[in-house]
């Protein structure tokens, strides 16, 4: 019996403008020149601050869905070495998101963490969130982080600073010929 839970209950939401927000931080971030991370935040501010109620919540969507397929890549990565995702990931992200204290509110740790594991465990991070009520604007953040900290993660493990987007982008580019 299939739960709620499901990933394939779970609307997909915008994933290609979260893909361009969580792109645009990783390559703030990887600037080396440190010229673009202001001009990239402010953009991406812009872009967010734009959207109305309907259209945020595609692009929460599709955060949450790309940080499915980030677990679920995760998983399989972890599973061919005989070890359990969460176990190795989850303490990490934890950690990660302690030590920024002033975009992540520690009450809202045990929500991304929880997310994290809905998705390691195959069910899905938004629905298994909605399960608590609305999302809250101090949520937002930590969502944000989250989503980065595992693209960051992931690309670290593959040595490609690249590789999430071009996984998900991929992956978009197979179910738009599907």
């Amino acid at each position: 019996m299939p739960s709620p839970c499901d990933p394939e209950f779970a609307p997909a939401g915008d994933v290609g403008a979260a893909l361009m927000l969580i792109d645009s931080r990783l390559k703030a971030v990887h600037d080396d020149s440190g010229e673009a991370a202001p001009e990239n935040r402010l953009l991406a501010d812009r872009f967010t601050a734009s959207l109305g109620p309907e259209e945020a919540k595609e692009v929460l969507d599709g955060v949450c869905t790309i940080m499915y397929m980030m677990v679920r890549w995760l998983r399989l990565a972890h599973e061919q070495h005989g070890k359990d995702v969460i176990e190795y990931v989850v303490p990490n992200l934890v950690a990660s998101l302690r030590m920024m204290p002033r975009s992540v509110g520690p009450e809202v740790v045990p929500t991304m963490a929880g997310m994290v594991i809905a998705a390691g465990t195959g069910l899905s991070p938004n629905l298994w969130r909605g399960q608590y009520g609305q999302w809250t604007e101090a949520e937002m953040r930590p969502l944000e982080a989250t989503a980065f900290l595992l693209a960051e993660h992931i690309n670290r493990i593959t040595d490609d600073p690249d590789f999430v987007t071009r996984m998900i982008a991929e992956a978009l580019s197979g179910a738009d010929h599907d």
